[in-house]
């Protein structure tokens, strides 16, 4: 499909219909015209032709010249008989009518004048083809013009709307030299003011796709600092088994080795997760989640690790609140807080949760007894990998960074705060309620 062409077709097209339809007007008002023009000529030659003596050596001298060849004169006599023909070839309508009035012969369609004087009947005719012939001319005049000039016009047209096109392509083969790199914005300087919004549209996704690049190209290379570390001590740990004398050292450094193998697959699954949560990746469909029942899920598994530690966690106030959204990344945002507040709980401590609606949206709080964070880090938690001074063992610094995104991705926001009764952290997470899609 080429706009040039199609442009061209349909202004050509339309200057074509203009002329036509033109035409047909000319052609009416021309007919129009010639009718009263030439129906005043019939009455005039019929009123001079009522003062003639119709001699019998002067019959065929009555009409000469072009009126001879576009009009037919007949004179009947007081006994009806006609008595004179101008043209008898013309084979002109043998009724007598007087006035005007169209009648139908077999050499066509006539249009007839006629009087009466001294006895005799005079009737002039004309056949309408005649008057046809002369608008017919009149239109053909008003359409020559255009067929004489469609062809400069689709000269004209093709090479404006080429040249109107040439920023187009300019800019096209802008973006065709481009590599995967070069994602800077393009130029709109030049371009029509109709395109400008599609440049900007064009712009506006190579700035996503810069931001979306850039956060992957700092994804892998903090992903591959980070499991560096845990592969060349799992690799340590290999050769400290291998290396065993003794069933005891053996058993030892099979031990160290699971428990190094158990966090490197923690981290690859947070890791996994935060890549699911790309910002330039769409949201699954949204679904109706309890957030109250799922908190209450999350607790029930997370029993069995509170218990290794003597640690209490339990639910409360946990109210049936429905928010619409990816139940996965949900459950992922409250494992991932339920779980930090168990590494950072002392034991014998105690980790509650709540869930409870708001105005507006709904309100998920889990509070701990740790150690907490100085507020002049709880900005930086949220960061990929980073680790405050009191973070738990073994951490992979990525739980929050999880809960940031997923609370953003659904519009809602997390706020960390001091516990309530003594020493420990409050997480609070707010998220809006959405209608769910079909």
């Amino acid at each position: 499909m080429s706009i040039r062409r199609q442009l061209t077709f349909w202004l050509l097209t339309s200057v074509l219909a203009a002329g036509l339809i033109a035409s047909l007007v000319v052609f009416f008002q021309a007919r129009n015209e010639a009718n009263g023009l030439f129906d005043y000529q019939l009455r005039q030659i019929a009123i001079a032709l009522r003062d003639r003596t119709f001699l019998p050596g002067q019959l065929d001298e009555v009409l000469k010249g072009e009126d001879a060849r576009e009009v037919v004169v007949q004179v009947w006599g007081p006994d009806g008989a006609r008595i004179y023909t101008s043209d008898a070839k013309a084979a002109a309508p043998m009724v007598i009518k007087l006035g005007f009035d169209d009648l139908q012969a077999a050499s066509g369609h006539w249009r007839v004048f006629g009087i009466q004087q001294r006895g005799l009947t005079f009737q002039v005719a004309q056949p309408m083809a005649v008057r046809d012939d002369l608008a017919l001319a009149a239109a053909w005049r008003t359409l020559l013009p255009f067929l004489v000039a469609l062809p400069l016009m689709g000269l004209l047209i093709w090479r404006l709307v080429g040249h109107e096109f040439r920023p187009l392509e300019a800019t096209a083969q802008a973006v065709a030299r481009r590599n995967p790199n070069s994602l800077s914005p393009i130029d709109a300087a030049r371009v029509p003011e109709e395109v400008r919004p599609l440049i900007a549209s064009l712009n506006g996704l190579l700035s996503r796709l810069g931001e979306a690049f850039a956060w992957q190209r700092q994804f892998v290379a903090d992903a591959a600092h980070e499991l560096r570390t845990p592969l060349t001590a799992l690799r340590l740990q290999l050769q400290l088994a291998e290396r065993a004398t003794t069933d005891q050292q053996r058993n030892e450094a099979y031990g160290a080795l699971r428990e190094g193998i158990g966090r490197s697959a923690h981290l690859i699954e947070q890791l996994l997760a935060l890549a699911r949560m790309d910002p330039g990746t769409p949201m699954g469909e949204l679904a109706s989640v309890d957030l109250g029942d799922l908190a209450a899920g999350v607790v029930h598994d997370q029993q069995v690790v509170a218990a290794a530690r003597s640690i209490v966690l339990e639910a409360v106030g946990t109210e049936q609140v429905v928010v619409a959204g990816d139940a996965t990344g949900l459950r992922m945002l409250v494992d991932n807080l339920v779980g930090n507040a168990l590494k950072h709980s002392p034991e014998a401590g105690r980790v509650s949760v709540g869930v409870s609606r708001e105005e507006g949206g709904a309100r998920l709080v889990v509070e701990d007894q740790g150690p907490g964070i100085a507020p002049e880090e709880r900005e930086r938690v949220f960061d990929r990998f980073y680790r405050g001074e009191g973070a738990a063992e073994g951490g992979s610094g990525l739980g929050l960074a999880i809960v940031l995104r997923v609370a953003e991705r659904h519009g809602g926001k997390v706020e960390l705060a001091d516990a309530a009764v003594g020493t420990g952290l409050r997480a609070i997470v707010t998220l809006p309620f959405r209608e769910s899609e079909p």
